[in-house]
């Protein structure tokens, strides 16, 4: 809250010396990490496609912001100004964006309306609507009327779409989620972890990553009382020294962080614990199989990052509402439990059958690929406006 409230006491001195008379600005708002990622492919074409033009960043979350403050993809990143009609006209005034992009579920009424009175296109990406939100309540006519400043709405799927047309919106078009060209482009990287190639060798191993105490707490049982010959990547969500000692210290077997490697003969030990941030990504694609956190508490992180690998998805029983999670639970390529014991009972099945491992990652890098294409289609119209 300290951040959220202090990062932007700065921002319009940050515009002022950012900003100049003859800039052209295309701007994105995200609200946090997860949406940033989502924005990140659009940014990379934008940035290669129009490249007179500058790009302003904007976050509404501090968990966002304070990762991504200093990326090279945008010439200008602050925080999202309170939502309020002085400083809409005052950010505005000085970024003047002849683009808007709004990513996924950002809906600012005073922010929204203003680009119209400017009739600057807006254009909102990634969306996913459900009948639970108030635009489709009898008494939501406030935010409907928000909805009417976007100049065209890119959805995830159909449902979104019939919601929208529900509500007589006809600039739909359903785009699919700009998350999976993200995360196919990961493929085409290069992941070599020269310490986890010495830690894994010819080993099958389960990577967990982004986890929270309940996560850990069915993760670490495992580990402890497990005899299969396996290794073991814990990246927890939380990275304060206090927690990864802790978790660090209820596992029995011999194991290590990551911020403890050097030097060390890394092939001796069974579990690294990852007390740093911006290398998950990568670690998944030495994964056998993956363990993604949150789905017992606090909301699932993304399944699309390992699944991309061709390899199986455990997560926990907590994953309405992520689309992605429920479409490959239903198509067995994510795997739930809501217990040790079945977790237990299938890690066991994972390691000892490998024709369920296999095919069970196959279902996810196939539902990957056939759902790419998002961003080329949100570019497309980009272009016609423009």
């Amino acid at each position: 809250m300290k951040l959220f409230v202090s990062g932007r006491m700065g921002v319009f001195k940050q515009l002022s010396t950012k900003t100049s008379k003859d800039d052209r600005f295309i701007w994105m708002h995200v609200a946090s990490l997860g949406e940033y990622e989502q924005g990140l492919p659009i940014l990379e074409k934008i940035k290669s496609d129009y490249p007179s033009h500058k790009i302003a960043l904007t976050f509404f979350s501090p968990s966002g912001y304070e990762v991504k403050k200093n990326t090279p993809i945008a010439d200008i990143v602050v925080y999202l100004p309170m939502d309020t009609i002085s400083n809409t006209k005052k950010f505005l005034d000085m970024v003047k964006p002849e683009l808007a992009i709004f990513i996924k579920y950002e809906i600012w009424p005073n922010y929204l309306y203003e680009l119209r009175q400017r009739n600057i296109p807006t254009v909102l990406v990634s969306a996913i609507f459900s009948n639970r939100q108030i635009f489709f309540k009898p008494f939501g006519g406030f935010m409907r009327n928000s909805l009417k400043t976007f100049s065209h709405f890119f959805v995830q799927d159909k449902n979104s779409k019939d919601l929208l047309s529900s509500i007589d919106f006809k600039n739909v078009t359903v785009s699919g989620d700009t998350r999976f060209d993200r995360v196919l482009e990961i493929l085409q990287r290069d992941n070599y972890l020269d310490f986890m190639s010495e830690f894994k060798k010819d080993n099958h191993c389960l990577v967990a990553g982004s986890t929270w105490p309940q996560d850990e707490e069915i993760l670490v049982n495992w580990i402890n009382i497990s005899s299969e010959q396996l290794k073991y990547v814990i990246a927890p969500h939380t990275i304060k020294e206090i927690h990864v000692e802790r978790l660090k210290s209820s596992i029995s077997k011999k194991s290590i962080c990551f911020s403890k490697i050097k030097g060390e003969d890394l092939s001796n030990f069974d579990v690294i614990v990852i007390d740093t941030i911006g290398l998950l990504t990568k670690i998944y694609s030495y994964a056998d199989i993956a363990y993604v956190g949150g789905a017992f508490e606090t909301g699932l992180h993304n399944t699309l990052e390992p699944a991309v690998y061709g390899i199986p998805v455990v997560i926990g029983p907590k994953y309405n509402g992520f689309k992605e999670a429920e479409d490959l639970v239903e198509e067995k390529g994510i795997q739930v439990i809501a217990n040790n014991k079945e977790f237990n009972e299938l890690m066991k099945r994972f390691i000892n059958d490998s024709d369920f491992r296999e095919s069970t990652g196959k279902i996810n890098s196939k539902y990957i690929s056939k759902n790419i294409g998002a961003t080329e289609q949100v570019m497309t119209y980009i272009e016609s406006v423009l």
